[in-house]
């Protein structure tokens, strides 16, 4: 029998997906009846099911692995229930740029049983409400029905072309129960015309001016943060920032590895709040929603400002706006590549004295930073530590090419400090605002990374605070690494508590009485304070190496051991009690 909900799965295999994260319910009977058949007969051509017993921590391995790979995943979910709860997760996906495809049946439309799939528990009836769409739809790239098995393929791939297309993201389909068992003849795409829209570059006359502009400033900057994801920028932006010397690169939205740490031109992750906003002269804008934040910093006023985006208006943010006097869409990797092309044509007019001042100036600011943030990674006098000095163990003992899955919040800025990654593709930050991303986000990312390399990828490390470990659903996330063996190092910045509200009522309230007050009183605290990794080795049926540090005496030797049983194929949860702005 081949049904609508067969050549669903078909589609997606044709399209490229090669695994679908699922929490099953009352509208897919013939969902698992194709899952069945799928595995049965067709094992090397269906997409790997993974069973989630939460649907955010589904919905955040799927974005893991779509962030890491560029290759879509699918989720399926129940009905409105399990749209709901995907929850913060659409919205990462979202705003972090994922490509995901989402699934959910409807309730069934008839009740008679005058169809296969007609209403046939109590559910239904509870379950059927005006608009599914509505519920996820304002932060999808696409939402629509499938409505006739004879075009699902079609459904499915005009969904993806929106999923993949910039700016990339999540896209949402549903069906009835009575569509999804509809028998239809089989049939097949054409998958090449099928492709994503593909952006061009910059007029000749942009790069020119903006490769002029960037030539003749004192402090050039540029400032991305999704433009990393095309993991060819980083070097793309070597090159520039060679060509261009003293040109400064800050990253101000901390989703992916933008520039190496390597390079005199680094200022870091910072979440639009650095002295260099201010001292520019020219700004290009890569790529980035928040470059940064006027009611704390803005480039001075009169300046050269280049915005360069795949999606320069925000055309999902309802308000947002920058003083650029140009704003282009395009390919980032292409503009950049333009601007570079350009600017070397231009070096030999330049005075050899004042580029090689420029240059001896960024190399000295880049030691003095790097000389800062040392400073600041010592352990004090009783054994207690930062989340600095516990970076900068993790980034001397884990392999050189391992992949970090950050969700640190108010330490996100110290753990970038330390880590300082080089290798494209090696650090994947949520990229939005609801919190429990890194749980599943580190899962697919470990699942991609595996599947790219023959089933042995490369070690992934997720560094969450402790208030978002409990957002992450770790019951759900530990299981699902304990069943489908996929070992990830967790690491969890235990301070007792949320710190971001706090830096938040202050940012408002200075000298109101919340400054003055305990966590206690503002209810942010942990007191009393989990047993974080106790909860996860519990999830895993006690097979996970769980472990407590709270002196830096016992730091590293503890980390080696977490190290190696995840090498052998065992999770670890290491519980760092650190302490704050360090």
């Amino acid at each position: 029998m081949y049904t609508a909900s067969f050549a669903f799965f078909e589609a997606i295999w044709e399209a490229g997906i090669t695994h679908c994260f699922v929490n099953l319910g009352s509208d897919h009977p013939s969902i698992i009846e194709a899952m069945v058949k799928g595995q049965r007969e067709n094992k090397d051509k269906f997409p790997r099911i993974i069973t989630c017993p939460n649907e955010m921590v589904a919905m955040s391995m799927a974005d893991g692995y779509a962030r890491l790979t560029g290759k879509p995943q699918c989720v399926i979910v129940h009905v409105d229930v399990g749209t709901q709860g995907l929850g913060a997760a659409v919205h990462n996906a979202s705003t972090g740029r994922a490509p995901v495809l989402v699934f959910a049946g409807l309730s069934p439309f008839t009740l008679e049983g005058e169809m296969r799939g007609s209403r046939s528990e109590y559910i239904h009836w509870i379950q059927n409400v005006p608009d599914q769409t509505q519920i996820v739809g304002q932060y999808c790239r696409y939402a629509g029905e499938i409505k006739t098995g004879k075009n699902i393929k079609q459904m499915v791939n005009r969904a993806l072309q929106f999923a993949t297309s910039d700016p990339q993201g999540p896209v949402y389909l549903v069906g009835a129960r009575e569509v999804m068992e509809e028998e239809i003849n089989p049939y097949s795409l054409e998958q090449s015309v099928w492709d994503p829209v593909e952006l061009g570059g910059l007029t000749p006359k942009a790069s020119k001016e903006i490769a002029e502009a960037l030539l003749g400033a004192e402090n050039p900057l540029l400032i991305t943060g999704y433009a990393g994801r095309n993991q060819k920028i980083p070097a793309a932006l070597v090159e520039l920032a060679n060509t261009v010397k003293g040109l400064r690169v800050l990253d101000t939205g901390g989703s992916d590895m933008c520039f190496p740490a390597s390079h005199p031109g680094w200022l870091g992750l910072r979440f639009g709040v650095d002295p260099a906003i201010t001292d520019s002269d020219v700004v290009v804008i890569l790529d980035c929603d928040v470059p940064w934040i006027p009611t704390h910093n803005k480039p001075k006023d009169g300046i050269k400002v280049f915005h360069i985006d795949v999606d320069p208006l925000k055309q999902l943010m309802p308000l947002f706006y920058v003083p650029a006097q140009h704003r282009y869409r395009a390919d980032p990797l292409v503009a950049v590549e333009q601007i570079t092309s350009e600017a070397k044509s231009q070096t030999s007019k330049l005075d050899a004295a004042a580029v090689a001042k420029k240059w001896d100036a960024l190399q000295a600011s880049y030691k003095e930073r790097l000389a800062d943030i040392a400073s600041k990674t010592a352990p004090a006098e009783d054994g207690t530590f930062g989340t600095g000095h516990l970076c900068k163990t993790l980034r001397s003992l884990c392999p050189q090419d391992t992949i970090w899955a950050i969700e640190a919040v108010t330490n996100t800025a110290f753990v970038h400090d330390n880590l300082q990654p080089e290798i494209p593709g090696s650090w994947i930050n949520c990229g939005g605002g609801g919190l429990g991303w890194s749980g599943g986000g580190a899962l697919g990312i470990k699942l991609a990374t595996d599947a790219a390399n023959g089933g042995k990828g490369k070690f992934v490390v997720q560094i969450v605070g402790d208030g978002t470990f409990l957002f992450s659903v770790p019951g759900s996330v530990y299981w699902i690494s304990k069943r489908y063996k996929i070992p990830v190092l967790t690491i969890v910045l235990n301070n007792k508590g949320w710190n971001a509200p706090r830096k938040s009522m202050l940012l408002v309230h200075p000298h109101g009485l919340g400054s003055t007050a305990t966590n206690e009183e503002i209810n942010i605290s942990f007191d009393p304070v989990p047993d974080y990794s106790g909860i996860a080795k519990a999830a895993a049926g006690g097979d996970l190496f769980a472990a407590k540090v709270d002196n830096a005496d016992d730091l590293e030797r503890t980390i080696k051991e977490a190290i190696k049983a995840v090498e052998s194929g065992q999770s670890a949860v290491l519980d760092c009690k650190v302490t704050l702005g360090c």
